[in-house]
């Protein structure tokens, strides 16, 4: 049994996914001939492991479209219909915001683990919408909303099927039909998560419990979760579980970044070998840059990725000074990155409302201004579908010369944010910029530090990373230089996602709700 020759894959894919197409058969889902068979009952955890360039991406996007030609519906995390007998489930998951953001730009369905581990309670008079729209329910009659509402959220579900964008388009905000999270009650069947590598062993746990079939795709050349000593979850599979895609592909082999990225499996390489060789391919390509300085202008929307949370603060504070920030407030635009949510544990409800928004660990934010209440913050969560809301927010500003922060907008309990202008290479991890600038004398220093992760020098694992956060175009930075910003800070370009087409439909409020 082969589905290679239809798909064109090389022969290591082909492999991985007749291993994965048995797995699914097991489990009640016949990819070959497309059909859905009675359930097996079996568990199954697959990894499909591989470095950047070997064809991870195309692997799992071509798996989503056979499985839905299969007839198993895919589960998005923003609404479910009701559980049929007949029926099989599908999610396609990533750690972040911004991981499932990438899937999503090349075609995948993803969501966050979050956001399925996690499910929306609807308004009942809205989920009667909800499940018309899904085509589960008849044509519903709702107060305050006309018949001219309800054609906009139809013809905007039947191209694009989001229930809350097709409620956005009738005049409604997210606070209008979601009326908070509960946690996953029924298991799903499928699911299938990328960026293994940043997956913890409690996340791991959490997968398991919800998909009795469940394949994880990782890169082994990455950096391990923190407090793992190095080891990522697909380490510890036991044989035949674990599917090895070693071949490099037409499309990444024309990479210079990629072919950097690889020159760093050479055991022999040392670090002013390698910087050697980005300088080489600078003079090559200009898809590789040798910079002299940071570039301010990038750092809003782009992070200058570091080793050492020292240098961190220094480019955000020279950040900062060359936009003129005030040293008690921020301006809107600034880049933010979520550290996490201070709330005791007798307020799950509000922290799974935050989490389930977007709000987890390693989260970029942009800051798009004072909310209404004291205490909070109106945010757009990059990668998000529906960015942009207002939130009790701690945001602190680290200063170089103090150990205290400094704390703009705090409430008593909420999201807490460090400044983004400069993050480390671990929180980079799982996102992709179309620019990226790396940092190199951190990188120099993590190798004279002489430090080795799992068998590997730390400063290759850090600039292997660093550098596959790079989609078109990398800067490698050699000198503690910044340039002066050639714009003010501002947040025109940002995109507004499902919450944009509140105004579009006439409703009031462009940036959500208060949670």
């Amino acid at each position: 049994m082969s589905l290679a020759p239809a798909l064109q894959f090389s022969h290591d894919q082909a492999e991985a996914l007749d291993q994965i197409s048995e797995a699914l058969a097991a489990a009640g889902v016949d990819l070959v001939n497309g059909t859905l068979l009675p359930e097996g009952g079996s568990r199954r955890v697959l990894a499909v492991v591989g470095k950047a360039g070997s064809g991870k991406t195309m692997l799992l996007a071509e798996l989503c479209k056979a499985l839905a030609a299969a007839g198993v519906d895919t589960v998005s995390g923003d609404w479910e219909g009701r559980r049929r007998k007949d029926r099989r489930t599908l999610a396609i998951l990533a750690p972040t915001n911004k991981a499932a953001s990438v899937l999503r730009g090349r075609g995948v369905p993803a969501t966050t683990i979050h956001r399925i581990l996690y499910t929306p309670v609807y308004d009942p008079q809205y989920e009667r919408i909800a499940e018309w729209l899904a085509g589960q329910g008849s044509r519903p009659q709702v107060e305050g909303l006309s018949e001219a509402a309800l054609d906009r959220a139809k013809a905007f579900y039947d191209v694009v099927k989001s229930i809350p964008g097709a409620l956005a388009t009738a005049g409604l905000r997210g606070a209008d039909f979601i009326k908070g999270w509960k946690r996953r009650d029924e298991p799903l069947d499928i699911g299938l998560v990328d960026e293994a590598s940043m997956l913890d062993e409690r996340q791991f746990d959490d997968l398991r419990e919800i998909f009795p079939t469940l394949v994880i795709f990782g890169d082994p050349a990455q950096l391990a979760p923190v407090g793992q000593s190095g080891e990522m979850v697909f380490d510890r599979l036991g044989d035949g579980q674990r599917l090895d895609l070693t071949r490099i592909h037409r499309q990444a082999q024309d990479s210079p970044i990629l072919d950097l990225a690889h020159a760093l499996g050479d055991e022999s390489l040392g670090f002013e070998a390698f910087e050697q060789m980005v300088q080489d391919a600078a003079r090559r390509d200009p898809r590789v840059v040798w910079a002299e300085r940071v570039e301010s202008d990038l750092m809003a929307r782009s992070p200058v990725l570091v080793w050492r949370n020292v240098t961190r603060v220094r480019l955000i504070a020279a950040f900062r000074a060359a936009h003129g920030a005030p040293v008690d407030a921020l301006l809107p635009g600034e880049p933010l990155i979520c550290d996490g949510i201070e709330l005791p544990l007798k307020h799950r409800k509000k922290r799974i409302d935050l989490e389930a928004r977007g709000l987890i660990k390693g989260a970029q934010v942009i800051y798009l201004g004072p909310g209404t209440k004291p205490g909070f913050s109106r945010l757009h969560v990059v990668g998000a579908e529906d960015p942009r809301f207002s939130a009790a927010s701690i945001i602190k500003i680290e200063l170089a010369d103090s150990e205290e922060p400094f704390i703009p907008y705090a409430a008593r309990m909420g999201a807490a944010f460090l400044h983004g202008a400069a993050v480390t290479i671990h929180k980079a991890q799982g996102s992709q910029w179309d620019t990226v600038q790396v940092f190199a004398p951190d990188l120099y220093a993590a190798a004279q530090s002489g430090r080795i992760e799992a068998g590997i020098p730390l400063w290759k694992r850090l600039a292997y990373v660093a550098i596959t956060r790079a989609e078109n175009r990398l800067l490698w930075v050699v000198r503690n230089r910044l340039a002066r910003p050639s714009a003010p800070l501002g947040i025109d370009d940002l995109p507004r996602g499902v919450a944009g087409l509140v105004l579009a439909a006439g409703g009031s409020d462009a940036s959500g709700g208060d949670i």
